[in-house]
């Protein structure tokens, strides 16, 4: 296996804030609706982990480490991860397992079909994510993982829709998404290997 420590640097740190969340809920130091609160942490939590993933990719062009796309896969991993322990704390805390409250929920709050949306889509990604639905997909493997980008517009509207009031965080989530987006088109693509190598010609010339 390839960078080992890297590796275990980054599963550590994935793990490390669900397991510090559920601490401080049932330790009640999260206020008076720890409940609440976790949800929304998890929520986010994924939200910042779909960004990273995405971020990967364009770190390696621009880098050349390899390193970057070597955890992408477990990042991904970790973002679906996070997201159902964002739908079962949001089922637990604050719906209590009530199915039926359910129904009315998404009557009220048509945010949460939106989450929902995105939640399939990341099913749908961690399920394909292995080598052998690489090789059995082939090339609808790439179309397949690009729908990352949708669910990550899917995410910025749930929690846009959550937010409301208070868009200067979410604007800054909104600006990278849109960054990562603008490096996936492809003249953007294109040009990137092209400035790298001025950039290193410019330096050669210096040194």
């Amino acid at each position: 296996m390839r960078y080992p420590f890297w590796r275990v640097g980054v599963f550590i740190a994935a793990a490390i804030w669900p397991l510090l969340w559920f601490y401080q809920a049932f330790a009640d130091l999260l206020g008076p609706d720890p409940g609440k609160v976790l949800v929304d942490r998890l929520g986010l939590g994924t939200l910042v982990l779909l960004l990273i993933t995405l971020s990967m990719t364009p770190l390696q062009k621009l880098t050349g480490w390899a390193g970057w796309i070597a955890v992408r896969r477990q990042l991904g991993l970790w973002c679906f991860a996070y997201v159902v322990l964002h739908l079962c704390s949001y089922m637990a805390f604050i719906l209590g397992f009530d199915w039926s409250q359910l129904g009315v929920e998404l009557r009220k709050r048509p945010y949460i079909i939106v989450g929902a949306l995105a939640f399939l889509g990341l099913l749908a990604l961690a399920v394909t994510s292995n080598r052998y639905s690489q090789r059995q997909l082939g090339i609808r493997w790439k179309k397949l993982h690009r729908l990352a980008y949708v669910i990550l517009g899917l995410g910025l509207l749930h929690m846009l829709w959550i937010v409301r009031a208070d868009l200067k965080e979410w604007a800054i989530y909104a600006f990278i998404g849109g960054v990562l987006l603008l490096l996936r088109v492809p003249p953007v693509t294109r040009r990137i290997p092209r400035l790298l190598a001025k950039r290193q010609n410019l330096q050669e010339k210096r040194n």
